[in-house]
């Protein structure tokens, strides 16, 4: 059975740092291998020139992976990131931002994942990350 995005709100709700919940996530679809977060834009995540903050994006990818594993898994298990690259290809001014993470692979202790950022208004690609997870429980 699939994770309702309303469980994966209160993983995130309940696991995460309070600077993260800062950033206004929320869930909106998941599937058995992948999750869909909004990131809202906000002024506070603007860096001068009016452009999403890479760290803001950086946090964003990393939060959707843990909402990815946990779907796949039925639930959230503590795991903890290994390795993220980030590539970032144009700025994101003015909109939200929808953050894909698609499993690539799930074992019983890694999890890898493809992250794509994307303005939520024009669909534009903003940046690409690839994630690893090592799972602790």
């Amino acid at each position: 059975m699939t994770m309702t995005t309303t469980e994966a709100g209160e993983i995130l709700s309940v696991n995460f740092a309070p600077w993260v919940l800062d950033l206004g996530l929320t869930v909106e679809a998941l599937g058995e291998d992948r999750a869909v977060l909004r990131l809202p834009w906000s002024d506070r995540l603007a860096r001068e020139g009016g452009g999403l903050s890479g760290q803001a994006l950086m946090a964003a990818a990393d939060t959707a992976t843990v909402i990815a594993v946990s779907a796949a898994r039925g639930g959230f298990v503590p795991m903890t990131t290994v390795q993220q690259s980030t590539s970032f290809q144009r700025a994101v001014t003015g909109a939200d931002v929808l953050i894909s993470a698609v499993l690539t692979k799930l074992g019983r202790r890694m999890a890898f994942a493809d992250v794509t950022l994307s303005d939520a208004v024009s669909g534009a690609l903003a940046a690409r990350a690839s994630t690893v997870y090592a799972i602790l429980g």
